[in-house]
């Protein structure tokens, strides 16, 4: 799965857009296929819902910081506990990364 940027005409925001590379493609078909047949999904609707879990999962460490500290401070919600329910979601991604500090946590933020 490669995740390339394009600039949407409206707004001029770059948008994340997921694409299947080809040797993501068997795999991906057969959990469409398994999707189709689970779920009331058309073929089109779980292509699109796998691409984007695809594209979710991709997200760096400091992609996904960032973007929860924004969601997060949307929700009213201040640093101290924005950052201690980061620092416990992380062990929770598909992947873990290693253990961040809440000091390492604030300089991806902050720099």
């Amino acid at each position: 799965m490669r995740v390339s940027t394009e600039p949407c005409p409206k707004s001029g925001r770059n948008l994340a857009i997921a694409v299947a590379l080809p040797q993501d493609r068997r795999v991906h078909e057969e959990l469409v296929d398994h999707l189709t047949r689970s779920t009331p999904l058309s073929r089109g609707e779980a292509q699109r819902v796998v691409q984007d879990v695809l594209a979710y999962f991709d997200e760096t460490t400091e992609e996904y910081v960032r973007r929860r500290h924004r969601e997060l401070q949307g929700q009213g919600l201040v640093n101290a506990a924005i950052f201690e329910r980061i620092e416990a979601d992380l062990k929770y991604r598909a992947v873990a990364p290693p253990e961040l500090s809440l000091r390492q946590l604030r300089r991806i933020v902050y720099g």
